[in-house]
């Protein structure tokens, strides 16, 4: 199992807390890989953190790590989630079919309560990290790789994660499996919680990062991502969805989501205009 990391040396010990909760069986491996910019020694055991951050992208951190091992399949899930201790057994019951090279394990928002932080409720209502806001039906579905697993014979063969992007990554390296003649399989029943980004500044970061993702797709596989409203209609439509929210004020919820779901649109349609990819440092 590999899970990229980029943060503090607190933030780094809290997740190796979640982590020592999985069940890990004889000859299975857990390595943290440390993709800060100018990341130092962590403290930890040796083999436990490989520090890899001379390009600050997820992709190239699980490709760093992913190359440490050698075992049939390569799990990963993100930092910022929170695993079962039997997540590993549940997501390889039953065994995966022969020309399975994908299991997308569940992904859960982590609750908040109606009166918890607005950016935080917001992405619990929508469900933003579910696998099912990913995994449309069509040939354009596919699985986040904050909870998931794959063959690494199939991985290696079209080449694992395109190190640069800095996000869109897993959209690409499932489409390319597909493309091979690999097929995926869903397994919620190895889930785990992600914590949603728990700001309304560091939520919509993530979204325009989301948004030059989705148009360096859209270059490379052409019809992956949905259309979406462009700037100047978008603009007044979101105007016009908060005067509605606002009218319904007695309701939390609906108000919050009449504001943030145009905040959101438009912070990806923002970030669509923005590089998507990385050099390295």
């Amino acid at each position: 199992m590999v899970v990229p990391f980029r943060g503090d040396t607190g933030q780094l010990a809290a997740l190796h807390e979640r982590l020592g909760r999985l069940r890990v069986a004889a000859g299975d491996s857990l390595l943290v890989v440390d993709n800060t910019p100018g990341c130092e020694p962590s403290g930890f055991a040796e083999g436990s953190v490989l520090r890899a951050g001379e390009i600050a992208t997820p992709a190239y951190a699980r490709n760093r790590g992913a190359a440490e091992g050698n075992a049939d399949w390569i799990a990963f899930l993100d930092a910022d989630v929170s695993p079962e201790p039997d997540l590993l057994d549940r997501l390889f019951d039953p065994p995966p079919a022969e020309r399975t090279a994908l299991l997308a394990g569940g992904v859960t928002d982590e609750q908040v309560p109606p009166g918890g932080r607005p950016a935080a409720r917001y992405a619990y209502l929508r469900g933003a990290m579910s696998q099912d806001d990913s995994m449309r039906p069509g040939r354009w579905g596919y699985p986040k790789t904050a909870n998931a697993a794959f063959r690494r014979s199939a991985f290696e063969e079209v080449g694992g994660f395109r190190a640069q992007l800095r996000a869109g990554e897993d959209a690409d390296l499932a489409y390319r499996l597909r493309d091979a003649g690999w097929e995926t399989e869903r397994r919620e029943g190895a889930a785990v919680v992600h914590r949603n980004r728990p700001t309304l500044r560091d939520y919509l970061a993530q979204k325009v990062v989301h948004g030059a993702g989705a148009a360096w797709l859209d270059r490379h596989h052409p019809g992956s991502v949905d259309p979406r409203r462009r700037l100047p209609g978008l603009t007044l439509w979101g105007v016009r969805s908060a005067a509605r929210g606002l009218a319904r004020a007695r309701d939390r919820d609906a108000v919050l989501w009449a504001i943030m779901e145009p905040l959101e649109l438009i912070a990806w349609e923002l970030g669509r205009r923005r590089s998507n990819e990385r050099g390295r440092r």
